[in-house]
């Protein structure tokens, strides 16, 4: 009991070590913001090169907390286009691990408590990266309504600058959000195939890299800016549509494997309800521990399988 006392004590210094390093990160974070906005109206280039990572964010992030910033799969570019506040991400799955740790070692052996750390910094990067991923693939399916609505414009005569930053303004919130910056970029003096390229760069999502790779062509080319854009659209329109059916036609696969995967929890809240005392035996006795602990690998592997048929049928 000593050494798990020390291992506890060990584990809880870790955590507020990490705790005192994220909250170091959000500070200076907001440090850097407040820079930011003095910098930017009297030396753009400076401030959108700290946006990017350049002079003021290397002055701002120390160089342990930007690794402990990968550590966690935390983006710092990207902060804001989180769906929630970034630092909450870490305290909620801190107790998460925990409690895994705690169950693999009372079901598996007392070391594996030492595996909270582990368990914390892998819940806290497959959280941020479902974000992230879950970020891209909305920002995918509004991208040809936004080149729709840029189309639109130039046709009646609007300039494709304009029409940008219409799409910053009536569009929905996360594309609006970055043409936003792209409308910024514009603003600095960056020629437009150049702010969709950073643009792209930065927000992962390929199509975007294929307008700013159009637009760059039909300026070297000529020819009809709004036909341009308008096969684009169409050509980006088409995957859209073939995964948002594909989704359709796996909808079925998915809702049996939530079903599967929720049964065995209402089968034992119900066997918990009936008989605690025999449901009690899979937590005291040695084979009820083994035989849990199996059936808790074996519906983690049913998952892991299931999760892998379907992305692989959608992708």
């Amino acid at each position: 009991m000593s050494g798990l006392a020390v291992a506890g004590a060990g584990l809880l210094g870790l955590a507020l070590l990490v705790v005192a390093g994220l909250g170091a990160l959000a500070r200076q974070e907001k440090r850097r913001a407040r820079v930011l906005a003095v910098a930017a109206p009297l030396w753009p280039a400076v401030a959108g090169g700290a946006a990017g990572g350049g002079l003021l964010a290397d002055w701002a992030g120390g160089a342990v907390v930007a690794r402990l910033a990968r550590l966690f799969g935390i983006d710092r570019d990207r902060l804001a286009d989180y769906p929630v506040r970034w630092w909450l991400v870490p305290v909620v799955t801190l107790p998460l691990a925990r409690a895994l740790a705690g169950i693999a070692a009372a079901l598996l052996g007392d070391p594996l408590v030492f595996a909270t750390p582990v368990a914390w910094v892998l819940l806290s990067r497959a959280s941020f990266g479902w974000m992230e991923q879950r970020r891209i693939d909305t920002l995918f399916r509004q991208f040809p309504d936004a080149l729709g609505l840029v189309t639109r414009a130039v046709r009646v005569g609007i300039p494709v600058t304009e029409a940008v930053r219409a799409v910053g303004r009536e569009g929905p919130a996360e594309t609006a959000a970055e043409f936003r910056r792209i409308a910024d970029r514009l603003a600095i003096g960056l020629p437009l195939d150049q702010a969709l390229a950073e643009t792209a760069h930065r927000n992962g999502v390929p199509e975007y890299r294929f307008f700013a790779t159009a637009l760059a062509l039909q300026a070297q080319t000529g020819g009809g800016l709004a036909e341009t854009l308008e096969n684009l659209a169409e050509v980006i329109r088409k995957p859209v549509g073939l995964r948002e059916r594909a989704h359709a036609l796996a909808s079925e696969a998915r809702t049996s494997a939530g079903i599967l995967v929720a049964l065995p929890f209402i089968t034992g809240g119900a066997l918990a309800a009936i008989n605690p005392d025999y449901f009690a035996l899979l937590f005291k006795d040695p084979g009820g521990q083994a035989i849990l602990g199996l059936a808790i690998g074996l519906l983690l592997a049913g998952i892991l399988v299931m999760r892998t048929i379907i992305r692989r049928s959608l992708s």
